[in-house]
C-alpha cells in the first residue's frame, strides 16, 4: 500500500513561491472554510434570496445601498452646514454645561471656516460662524425659561396634591 504523504525529500514547502497577497487570501479562504464547516454562516437574515441588483450595470450599487440602508446622506458642504446651523439651538438645548456648548459651537464655527477655504463643490457656503459669546447667552435664557416653566408647572401642580392630603387629614 502506498503512503499518501510523499517522504519530505519529494516535496519542499520552501521551493514554492508564495507573495504576502496570495498568502492573505490562502489564510482568508482557510477561514471561511472553517466558518462554513462550523454553520457560522447557516440561517443568515436574507439567505436564500435573490440580491437586489439593479437591472443596468453601477459600479457603486454597493454604496448607494449602504447609504439606503444606513440612513446616511451625502450633501455638498454647504447643504450639510446649513442644516447643522438650522439645527445646532436644539442640539444646544439637550447639553447641559457651558463647556460642552462652548466646544459644541467652536467645533461648528471649524466646520465653516474649514468649508469656507476649500473650494466649492456645490452651491457656495453662504453659512457664516457663530458668535460663542453671543449663542452661549441665548442658550443660558433658553434655558433659564425653560426652568422657569418647569417651576411654574410643579407650583401649579403642587397646591392640588396639598389640598387632597389635608381633606384625608381632616376626615379622621
Amino acid at each position: 500500500m502506498a503512503d499518501p504523504h510523499p517522504p519530505p525529500a519529494f516535496f519542499n514547502p520552501y521551493a514554492v513561491a508564495i507573495d504576502d497577497e496570495v498568502a492573505i487570501a490562502l489564510l482568508a479562504d482557510m477561514h471561511v472554510r472553517r466558518a462554513i464547516e462550523r454553520g457560522e454562516f447557516d440561517n443568515l437574515p436574507g439567505s436564500g434570496k435573490p440580491l437586489d441588483m439593479p437591472d443596468r450595470h453601477d459600479p457603486v450599487w454597493w454604496l448607494k445601498n449602504l447609504l439606503k440602508r444606513e440612513r446616511l446622506v451625502l450633501l455638498p458642504a454647504s447643504f450639510q452646514l446649513r442644516k447643522e446651523d438650522a439645527a445646532l439651538d436644539e442640539r444646544l438645548d439637550e447639553m447641559w454645561s457651558e463647556a460642552d456648548v462652548r466646544h459644541e459651537i467652536e467645533e461648528f464655527n471649524r466646520r465653516v471656516l474649514r468649508g469656507r477655504y476649500q473650494p466649492a463643490a456645490g452651491p457656495p457656503l453662504v453659512t457664516m460662524p457663530r458668535d460663542v459669546e453671543a449663542t452661549i447667552a441665548a442658550w443660558a435664557d433658553r434655558r433659564a425659561k425653560r426652568a422657569a416653566e418647569a417651576r411654574s408647572r410643579a407650583r401649579a401642580d403642587a397646591p392640588d396634591e396639598g389640598r387632597r392630603h389635608r381633606r384625608r387629614t381632616r376626615r379622621r
